[in-house]
């Protein structure tokens, strides 16, 4: 695998390294020694999948308070995504700054995003399916999130939200 950092501290982009023939390929997606070489978490007690049917479906921008905040490991496994990640630690430096990514069925590419990320994602294209591994079981009272227009985080996406959940059209605006 390789580990490439992204703008964002601790969030990490992974490419799998693909060892092909005849047949296809094969690849690791998640490997405890690598993961831990590079500090990263290694346990997911939780395994989910989201499906979304039509292109523009907007999910998002939700996260775990603490002491229920999880890490995810995101990657899409049908059709194509814009994954946005935004730094909510208020000690980053890279506080309320955000970054995207494209993943894909065909790039195999998975988003590490830490602990006090806010998380989200649109559908590139009809039929995607996402599927995600979180450190900590969902936690109701735990769960929260931010606005995917909020104007002090300033997200960008490449299409109009076609189809939203009524919680994440009513999220509130991010306050420090």
């Amino acid at each position: 695998m390789h580990f490439l950092p992204t703008n964002l501290p601790d969030a990490w982009l992974i490419e799998p390294e693909k060892r092909a023939d005849a047949r296809g390929f094969f690849a690791r997606s998640f490997c405890t020694q690598e993961f831990s070489a590079h500090g990263l978490e290694t346990v997911y007690p939780q395994q989910n999948v989201s499906q979304s049917a039509q292109r523009g479906t907007l999910r998002g921008m939700h996260f775990q308070r603490a002491p229920d905040a999880e890490v995810k490991l995101v990657r899409c496994t049908r059709g194509a995504i814009y994954d946005v990640i935004v730094d909510l630690r208020p000690t980053s430096p890279c506080f309320m700054q955000w970054q995207a990514f494209e993943l894909t069925q065909d790039n195999h590419t998975t988003l590490y995003i830490p602990k006090g990320f806010a998380h989200g994602f649109q559908a590139l294209t009809d039929h995607v399916e996402v599927f995600y591994m979180v450190s900590m079981p969902y936690a109701p009272h735990a769960e929260a999130g931010v606005r995917w227009n909020d104007r002090a985080l300033g997200l960008s996406w490449p299409l109009p939200p076609s189809v939203m959940s009524e919680r994440d059209q009513n999220w509130p605006d991010f306050t420090r």
